[in-house]
């Protein structure tokens, strides 16, 4: 495993940081593939960014949970730093991202503009770092167990030949009650040797997708909660040869968000979101099942309700039992949880 990752390391060191400069150099769309509308107070938080930045930039989708004020966030695979300076702005001064990447070349961007943004944003000092290392090797970068609040990836866990190890290395540098939030590529099948030792599938986000049916396992096997999925979108090739050798396999962006949250939860509960997280003050999108409105009441799965009690989300909730009075609340208890169904399911692969 070891042998593997020192050579694929080392062509995505070379693929990234010199045969990529622009968006414009990517073989297929995969890394480019859309799976949420963007906020306006993320748009306007991205306008920020440095272009130069933001031009390196390779990501699939936007990943950007909710309830960051303050919070410690590492990205996998920071890349530039985009997400990071634009993080950087959300979590505030009080808060902190670090961007952890294995390419120089992309680091050395990131490093150059942290000045520049401390100072577009007004902040006293910096509140963003970049650590040179791999994400299956977090801790031997120097990164603390039990640190973070928040582990976000954007497309970067399906370039790994080692997925379970990621997962587990993002689950060691969480505090209890954290959360990994990742927006990545799958496939509709495990994908063949011929596939996963294709070098531009593989540099373009596809070659090292995960069959999405496998990440539930390996989530469960690390110690997360089982993944909810947020959002996902169908991904086109738009590239005759590369879509010859895929042949059949078909491909989405998707997110997902685990927890680091204790076992053995079977109790369900009537919740009620307070409002006031950014962006999300009157509606939550949880995931793609659950939707919170502001001040009503909802009957969620166990999962759901241990989430809600032992992650940041708490201070934004008000759980009861089952049949509780909600005459305080000043609500009125809904039947059925409000769902939003997504064009892609992935159980229809």
């Amino acid at each position: 495993v070891a042998s593997t990752i020192a050579s694929l390391s080392l062509w995505m060191q070379d693929y990234y940081g010199k045969r990529l400069q622009t968006q414009k150099d990517l073989q297929t769309n995969a890394c480019l593939a859309p799976t949420k509308p963007v906020p306006p107070f993320i748009r306007e938080a991205l306008k920020k960014v440095h272009p130069e930045v933001s031009d390196k930039y390779y990501g699939c989708g936007l990943v950007v949970p909710e309830c960051l004020e303050g919070c410690r966030i590492l990205d996998l695979g920071s890349g530039s730093g985009r997400d990071c300076y634009m993080l950087s702005q959300l979590v505030g001064e009080n808060g902190h991202v670090t961007g952890i990447d294995m390419t120089e070349g992309q680091l050395e961007v990131a490093r150059t503009y942290i000045d520049y943004h401390m100072k577009e944003f007004g902040f006293k000092k910096p509140n963003v770092d970049y650590v040179q290392g791999y994400i299956e090797a977090l801790t031997e970068a120097g990164l603390p167990k039990n640190s973070y609040d928040i582990v976000i990836s954007n497309c970067v866990v399906n370039l790994s030949p080692d997925k379970k190890r990621v997962l587990a290395e993002a689950y060691n540098v969480l505090k209890d009650g954290g959360e990994l939030y990742f927006s990545d590529v799958y496939s509709s099948a495990r994908l063949p040797e011929e596939i996963k030792t294709h070098k531009v599938l593989w540099g373009e986000c596809l070659g090292g997708a995960l069959w999405w049916k496998d990440l539930l396992q390996l989530a469960d096997e690390v110690g997360f909660s089982p993944p909810r999925l947020v959002t996902a979108s169908i991904i086109t090739v738009d590239n005759k040869e590369l879509q010859d050798i895929l042949g059949d396999f078909k491909f989405v962006s998707a997110t997902y968000r685990l927890f680091k949250i204790p076992k053995g939860n079977d109790k369900t509960c009537q919740t009620i979101y307070n409002g006031g997280i950014t962006g999300a003050e009157s509606s939550f999108q949880f995931d793609c099942h659950y939707t919170f409105k502001a001040n009503e009441v909802v009957e969620v799965d166990a999962e759901v309700a241990s989430i809600l009690t032992h992650s940041r989300f708490t201070e934004n909730f008000t759980c009861q039992p089952p049949g509780g009075s909600s005459t305080s609340c000043g609500a009125k208890p809904k039947v059925s949880v409000s769902f939003k169904f997504l064009d892609v399911k992935l159980s229809g692969f």
